[in-house]
C-alpha cells in the first residue's frame, strides 16, 4: 500500500523565493485554466447548437504552452511540471463536479493554501536531504524514509514549508483476535468497550481566547502593511498550533488501536447533521471526528486490523448492553444508563461501545 510522509523543510532566502514562484506559477495556471473551462460551459449554455469540446487536461496544458507560457516569461523559471500537474488537478476537480461529488471549482488566492507539485527527479539524498528538479537539493529538519518516490508536493502554513510523498509500504500483520468498541463524543473523545476513556485535546477551545485577541489586533492593522502581513502569520501559526494538537492525540489513538486490536467497530457519524447545531459544531469540530476515521481506515489497513463501520440509525446508546432492552428516548443529559429491565447502570458512552463490539460476531 502507499504510505505518506510529510515533514517540514530547512530553506534559506533563495530557496523560499523559488517556492513561492512555482506556487505562483501553479495558482496561475489553475486560475487561468478555470478561467477558460467556465467560459466554455458558458457559450455551451448559451449556445447549446453549437457547443465546443469540453478540454482535458492534455489539451489545457497545449493551450497554455501557446497562449500564455509564450507571453509570460517567468514560467520558464520554474518546473514544467508544475503547471502541467495544476491542470490535471482542474480537471480532476471537475469530474468531481459533474458527478455532483463536490462543488464548482474556485479560483485560488495568493496566500492561501498555497503549493504545488514536482515530477521528475526526486530523489532522496542522504539521511535529510532531498533533490527535487529546478530547484535543487532541500534540507528537512528530520530523517527521511530512505525509498524511492517520482513526485512530491511543497506546500506553506503560514511561513514554514512542507514537503510531502508518498511510497510502497508492506502491510504488517497485528497478530491480535481482540475486539473492541469506540463511541466517539463530544465530552471525551473516545470511550472504548474495554473501560479506558480517551480525553479530547480540546485544543481550540484552550486556545480560543488567545486566537480572537490575535485576530481581534490583525484587524485593526493597514491593509497590506509589514504589520498587518506579521500579524497574519502570527494569527496563521496559531491556528496551526491548534490543528497539530489535535492531529497529535488523534494519531497517538488511532495508533493505539489499530495496533492492539484486530477488529475495530465504530459509528457511522452524521457529522455534517452535527456541525449544523450551532451550540455543538464548535466542540464537534474541535474533536476531529472525520480525521479520527481517516487516520484509522488508513492505519488498519497498515497494521492488517479490520474496521468496522455500524450504520448510524443503530441505537447503541439506547439499548441495554446486558439484557438488550431497549429504550424510547434518552435525553443528552442523562449521562449514566438506566436498565429498568435488568437494573443495569452504567455511563451511557461505555454501554454504547460495548454494544459497538457486539455487533460483530
Amino acid at each position: 500500500m502507499l504510505l505518506g510522509f510529510k515533514t517540514e523543510l530547512k530553506l534559506n532566502a533563495r530557496q523560499r523565493i523559488l517556492l513561492a514562484k512555482h506556487c505562483g506559477v501553479a495558482r496561475h495556471a489553475w486560475n487561468w485554466g478555470l478561467w477558460l473551462t467556465k467560459n466554455i460551459l458558458d457559450h455551451n449554455q448559451a449556445n447549446p447548437n453549437e457547443k465546443l469540446k469540453f478540454p482535458t487536461a492534455i489539451d489545457l496544458h497545449k493551450l497554455l504552452v501557446a497562449l500564455v507560457k509564450s507571453e509570460n516569461a517567468w514560467y520558464y523559471e520554474c518546473s514544467k511540471s508544475t503547471p502541467q500537474i495544476a491542470l490535471i488537478a482542474l480537471r480532476e476537480a471537475w469530474k468531481r463536479c459533474f458527478k455532483k461529488t463536490a462543488g464548482v471549482p474556485k479560483f485560488k488566492k495568493k496566500g492561501r493554501r498555497d503549493a504545488f507539485t514536482l515530477e521528475g527527479t526526486v530523489k532522496i539524498c542522504g539521511s535529510n536531504k532531498i533533490q527535487v528538479p529546478v530547484i535543487g537539493v532541500l534540507k528537512t529538519y528530520e530523517r527521511l524514509p530512505q525509498v524511492l518516490t517520482k513526485s512530491c508536493t511543497i506546500s506553506r502554513v503560514a511561513d514554514r514549508w512542507f514537503i510531502s510523498f508518498r511510497f510502497e509500504v508492506e502491510q504488517l500483520s497485528s497478530g491480535k483476535t481482540s475486539i473492541v468498541g469506540v463511541d466517539l463524543g463530544v465530552k471525551s473523545l473516545a470511550t472504548l468497550s474495554t473501560g479506558q476513556v480517551i480525553a479530547g485535546a480540546k485544543s481550540y477551545k484552550k486556545y480560543a481566547a488567545k486566537l480572537s485577541r490575535m485576530q481581534w489586533i490583525g484587524r485593526h492593522k493597514v491593509i497590506g502593511s509589514n504589520n498587518s502581513k506579521k500579524a497574519q502569520v502570527k494569527i496563521a501559526r496559531m491556528h496551526k498550533k491548534i490543528a497539530n494538537i489535535r492531529k497529535d492525540t488523534l494519531h497517538k489513538l488511532t495508533t493505539l488501536l489499530a495496533k492492539n486490536h484486530g477488529v475495530i467497530v465504530i459509528e457511522d457519524l452524521n457529522v455534517s447533521g452535527m456541525m449544523a447545531l450551532h451550540k455543538l459544531a464548535a466542540s464537534v469540530a474541535d474533536m476531529g471526528f472525520f480525521e479520527f476515521r481517516r487516520q484509522l481506515t488508513y492505519k488498519c489497513e497498515l497494521y492488517g486490523s479490520k474496521l468496522v463501520v455500524v450504520d448510524r440509525w443503530f441505537p447503541s446508546s439506547k439499548t441495554c448492553s446486558n439484557c438488550g432492552t431497549k429504550k424510547e428516548t434518552l435525553k443528552l443529559s442523562q449521562r449514566v444508563f438506566e436498565c429498568a429491565s435488568c437494573g443495569l447502570a452504567c455511563d451511557r458512552d461505555l454501554n454504547a461501545a460495548i454494544n459497538l463490539s457486539k455487533t460483530v460476531s
